[in-house]
């Protein structure tokens, strides 16, 4: 009878003694390559006929082996997908100036909660205030973790244990299964549902103002459109009568554009800027920073100015506060809009979405030729983010024929990972949310990946 294979293996001390481990153990923890052994050795136990031979083949091996388990969990990718605030892969890239930014911060000390002019205590909340009011036009400014918590805390201050009246076809359900329902319910306030889902009038919600309504609820929708015999009452007509009864109208924008784009094929009927919002006459509108607003992941609070100092002074304020990363990040993305041609520049997310077909076929030429595969095809890609949900914006892909489902993994599993999508048969990297300075790494992973 045969020997079994299994037999022949190495131990682990006979191995980590070995020369060929001595890099391996420079450059990483002993019991850490140790580790990275017993799983190469398990691994050739249940494939012996396939194991490393030689103590070279088996540092390689394990060399693998650490590389995969020591690699972040975190990690960056290259976005191909065409879909340019893609919600799974993290939204808005930040531009340069936020990154320069965080690392400021991030560095050292700052003064996150300390007024340097009067040598005291101060607060986290004035860092962004000044710039929103100034892009705006808003009275006051506030900014928390992301734009539920803000929804909640707006809710909570203004409306708990009395009612917020909303329509019933603005009840929406957002990413991750979360429902727009559910949200304002943990703030406290007790949902009043109006109108139908397809049609709720002005008289609906002055039927259904009482003694005890704490706002007027307006919701901006996510991800779809509702298009046919719908009617829907617009917030200056929910401000013209809910001023005089001193009733708050809350508008959850959502997208947090600042910079109207339709002069690029986006209509600004489907969405609308947050200033265009404040002077509707929201007394609060909310909105997220990382997606039209290009910036990171916060719930940013525009308000009147009572309003504010009151969702300040709210308990839950702390809760939901942001941290000082955040606030750099989006003080420097905020500061580029003072300049919107710049901004359209270098926010990544806006110059991803206002990009000329004519360069990205030019830059696919490229990639291409470079490779010796491939074909340059028209593409259609999509905002994302819940933002302009009926937009489709004219791109350029990269197409592959074969097994392109082998492909994809290969491309996925990668480093770094690229994500593209499957179409008709062809493996598609569309080049409209691949940034230009991402060309060499997604043609070098290609390249590899097509090997």
């Amino acid at each position: 009878m045969t020997a079994d294979p299994r037999r022949a293996l190495p131990s682990v001390n006979t191995l980590l003694e070995s020369e060929a481990f001595r890099p391996l153990l420079d450059r990483a923890p002993r019991p850490l390559v140790a580790d990275a052994v017993r799983q190469t050795i398990d691994a050739a136990r249940g494939e012996p006929r396939g194991a490393p031979s030689g103590d070279e083949e088996w540092a390689a091996a394990v060399s693998a082996t650490l590389a995969r388990t020591t690699r972040p969990s975190l990690r960056a990718v290259l976005n191909a997908t065409g879909v340019v605030l893609h919600t799974n892969l993290g939204r808005a890239p930040l531009a340069p100036a936020a990154i320069a930014a965080i690392e400021r911060v991030a560095s050292g000390f700052s003064n996150l909660e300390f007024d340097l002019e009067r040598g005291e205590r101060g607060s986290r909340y004035v860092h962004c205030a000044a710039l929103l009011r100034e892009l705006t036009g808003a009275e006051d400014a506030l900014v928390v973790n992301n734009c539920a918590a803000a929804l909640v805390l707006v809710l909570n201050t203004l409306a708990a244990d009395r009612e917020a009246i909303v329509s019933r076809g603005e009840l929406v359900e957002i990413g991750g299964s979360f429902r727009i329902p559910d949200i304002m319910g943990k703030s406290g306030t007790r949902l009043v549902e109006v109108g139908t889902t397809n049609r709720t009038r002005l008289e609906d919600y002055q039927r259904a103002i009482g003694p005890h309504t704490g706002a007027i609820v307006k919701v901006h929708r996510s991800n779809f459109a509702v298009a046919g015999f719908v009617a829907e009452a617009t917030v200056p007509e929910l401000a013209s009568i809910t001023t005089p009864r001193a009733v708050p109208v809350v508008h959850d924008l959502g997208s947090g554009l600042l910079l109207a784009l339709d002069q690029y094929g986006l209509d600004g009927r489907a969405e609308p800027t947050a200033r265009q919002a404040v002077a509707d006459g929201a007394a609060v509108v909310t909105m997220s920073g990382d997606k039209l607003l290009g910036g990171p992941q916060a719930g940013i609070i525009l308000a009147r100015r009572d309003i504010a100092d009151a969702l300040r002074s709210n308990p839950l304020a702390r809760a939901f506060r942001v941290d000082k990363l955040t606030l750099a990040a989006l003080e420097a993305t905020l500061a580029l809009y003072r300049d919107p041609a710049r901004a359209l520049h270098e926010i990544p997310a806006l110059a991803q979405l206002t990009a000329t077909v004519p360069s990205l076929r030019e830059r696919a030429t490229r990639i291409v030729a470079a490779l010796g595969a491939g074909d340059v095809v028209e593409s259609t890609a999509s905002v994302g983010g819940g933002a302009f949900p009926t937009a489709r914006i004219p791109s350029i892909a990269l197409a592959f024929d074969g097994n392109v489902v082998a492909l994809e993994e290969r491309l996925r599993s990668g480093e770094p990972a690229v994500i593209a999508r499957i179409a008709d048969g062809r493996l598609l990297v569309d080049l409209r949310t691949i940034r230009p300075l991402e060309d060499g790494p997604l043609t070098a992973a290609l390249r590899a990946s097509i090997r």
